[in-house]
C-alpha cells in the first residue's frame, strides 16, 4: 500500500530550479533512504512533500487537510530547535495533538512506548531544552514516535548523535518499517544507509539519478556521477561499509 505518492514535483527558490520531474512512491513497509550532496534537493522534497512549500506537481500528502496530514504522517526537519522549558515527557506528548479523540490512556501509551524506544526514561521529568544536542535529537525522534502515523518523514534524523545512538536510531527505524510503518529519511552516512534502508533514492541537481537497492544504488558509477567520489568497500560481519576514498 502506498502511503506516499510524488508525481513530478518540481520547485522554484528565487527564480532558481531546486527539483524537477521528481516522481517516487514510498509504501508500507519500507524503509527509503534519501542521498545525495548538499543542495541536491533532499530537504525541498520532503518539504514539499508535506505540503509546506509550493511546488508543481502532485504529492498525495499535499492533497490532505492539515488535520488528515498531521494523522498520516510525521515530520521530523533537520532544524531541532526546542522553544519553550518543557520537560521531556510534555515535548514528546505533543505529537499527539493530532489524536483529540484519543483517550488519556492511549496518549500516555504512545508517550511512555515513545520514552521507552529511544532510551529517555532518566530525562522524562527533565528540561528539554537544557539537555545536550544529542538528547535533544533523541526527544524529537520520540515525539514523532509518540505521533503513531503510518508514515514517518525524517530530515537527517542522526544528525548530533553519538555513533551509539546513530545505530540504535536506524535499527529503530528500521524495524518500524518491519511493522509495517514507512520511512523516508535523507542521510549523509552511506555506510549507515546501506547497512539499514531497504532503498535508496539518489538525488543529484535536483533529479532523480537513481532509485533501487541499496546494492544497486550506491554503484561506482553512481557515487561518482552523484557525488563525484571515488569510494572504497570493506566487508564486515554486518555487512559492507562504504567509505569515501578520494574526490574525483
Amino acid at each position: 500500500m502506498s502511503l506516499l505518492s510524488l508525481s513530478r514535483l518540481s520547485v522554484t527558490r528565487r527564480r532558481r530550479p531546486v527539483l524537477r520531474d521528481v516522481s517516487l512512491d514510498v509504501a508500507a513497509g519500507e524503509f527509503v533512504g534519501l542521498i545525495g550532496p548538499n543542495g541536491a534537493g533532499k530537504s525541498t522534497l520532503m518539504e514539499a512533500a508535506l505540503g509546506l512549500i509550493p511546488c508543481e506537481g502532485r504529492s498525495s500528502l499535499a492533497d490532505l487537510s492539515a488535520a488528515e496530514r498531521a494523522r498520516h504522517a510525521a515530520y521530523l526537519p533537520q532544524s531541532r530547535e526546542i522553544a519553550w522549558p518543557v520537560s521531556v515527557e510534555v515535548l514528546i506528548a505533543l505529537g499527539r495533538i493530532p489524536w483529540p479523540g484519543a483517550s488519556n490512556a492511549q496518549d500516555r501509551a504512545a508517550v511512555d512506548a515513545a520514552i521507552s524506544r529511544m532510551g529517555l526514561e532518566p530525562f522524562r521529568h527533565r528540561t528539554a531544552n537544557r539537555l545536550s544536542g544529542g538528547e535533544q535529537a533523541r526527544g524529537l525522534i520520540a515525539r514523532v514516535l509518540a505521533q503513531e502515523t503510518p508514515l514517518l518523514i525524517a530530515d537527517e534524523p542522526i544528525a548530533g548523535l553519538d555513533p551509539a545512538h546513530q545505530l540504535s536510531c536506524l535499527s529503530l527505524l528500521r524495524d518500524l518499517a518491519t511493522e509495517g510503518r514507512g520511512v523516508l529519511v535523507s542521510v549523509h552516512d552511506l555506510g549507515m544507509a546501506a547497512r539499514f534502508c531497504s532503498r535508496l533514492v539518489l538525488l543529484s541537481g535536483g533529479a532523480v539519478l537513481a532509485d533501487g537497492t541499496p546494492d544497486e544504488v550506491l554503484s561506482d558509477d553512481n557515487l561518482a556521477r552523484g557525488f563525484g567520489i571515488r569510494v572504497q568497500r570493506i566487508e564486515t560481519p554486518e555487512g559492507t561499509a562504504i567509505v569515501p576514498a578520494a574526490p574525483l
